[in-house]
Order: C-alpha cells, then sequence, then structure tokens
C-alpha cells in the first residue's frame, strides 16, 4: 500500500498523540491499520514529525528508533493511547497512569538523546504536566487522540480538511437523499 506522511497525519497538535493516532481506525478491527508495523513508515516518521508536528520547535533531527527499541516505543504509544482516552472518558486512569509512566520510564532509559522515542516520552510528558490536557478531545470521525486549540473549544474532529469534510459530506448526501424521497 502507498502511503506518505502528511500535515493530516499529524493532527494531534502534540507528537505524543501523533505518534499514538499512528494506528489508522484503531477500534476497527477489521480496517485497523498500524501505519508503524511497516519498518520503513516508523523510520520516515521521524523527518516528517520535523516538517508537520505542533511540537516541532521543541526538537530537532530526530533519530529513528533503533530497532532494539521498536517494542518499548510501541508499548509507550500503546500506554498513551489507553491513558488519554480512558482518562477523557471519564474512567479511573490510576493504573494506567502508572502503566503510562513505567512505559515512559523504560524508552528514557534505553533512547538516545533526540530520538524519536525519546522526544514522544518528553511530549507525553509535558501533556500530563500542561493545562492543555483539558483541551484534549477524541475526533468524533476517526477516533483519533488531539488538543483542541479553538478559542471556544469547539473543535469536533482532529482535522476539518479531512474528517469534518467527511461528516459535512455524508449529512449533506443523507439530508438530498431523504429530500429526494419526500
Amino acid at each position: 500500500m502507498n502511503f506518505s506522511w502528511t500535515p493530516h497525519r499529524f493532527a494531534g497538535g502534540a507528537l505524543a498523540l501523533d505518534v499514538a493516532n499512528s494506528v489508522i481506525l484503531r477500534f476497527d478491527p477489521a480496517r485497523s491499520i498500524d501505519r508503524f508495523a511497516e519498518p520503513k513508515q516508523m523510520e520516515a516518521f521521524p523527518k516528517a514529525a520535523e516538517k508537520f508536528s505542533a511540537e516541532r520547535a521543541l526538537f530537532s533531527d530526530l533519530a529513528p528508533v533503533e530497532p532494539e527499541n521498536h517494542a518499548p516505543f510501541i508499548a509507550l504509544r500503546e500506554a498513551i493511547d489507553r491513558y488519554f482516552r480512558t482518562r477523557l472518558t471519564g474512567d479511573d486512569a490510576q493504573t494506567l497512569l502508572a502503566d503510562f509512566l513505567e512505559a515512559t520510564a523504560t524508552v528514557l532509559r534505553r533512547a538516545r538523546k533526540n530520538s524519536l522515542e525519546a522526544a514522544t516520552a518528553h511530549s507525553a510528558l509535558r501533556l500530563l504536566a500542561e493545562a492543555e490536557i483539558v483541551r484534549m478531545k477524541i475526533c468524533g470521525s476517526c477516533g483519533w487522540l488531539f488538543i483542541d486549540r479553538s478559542r471556544n473549544r469547539s473543535r469536533t474532529w482532529c482535522d476539518m480538511a479531512v474528517c469534518g469534510n467527511r461528516v459535512k459530506a455524508s449529512r449533506h448526501y443523507h439530508r438530498r437523499k431523504k429530500e429526494a424521497v419526500s
């Protein structure tokens, strides 16, 4: 499958969320795609993050994840997703917080400075410490995690150009279809 890292793939607003969102349609097993399952995609991600990530000013010259660190990096990605998603749904996330912190510590102990995994761990820890966590949402269309930085916190989609457009087009189609039947 032909795939490239585009600005839409970095709609999370934080590197940690962009990494968590590397699993497309996470909760639809029949259609779910893990972009990092393809080693070339994981290798290409750091350069794309330097170009498109909202946090690109915080890091530069990101090194790809070393093969021996793939498993801890993927474990961190999953811990980020589980913890923040659970926190957003209002469930008790205390155990997941411990798992998240453990995965972060494991990555930070193993990772080189200026590596994708170290930058991801730092980004995730910043999300815990900052007030922006109250602006975090789950996209109503694709299910990705994102930070709503709109003034009135009214964003519903991770990316208006993709997810918002899909929802609006679908609504328009169904409205027209209903009018045609009437």
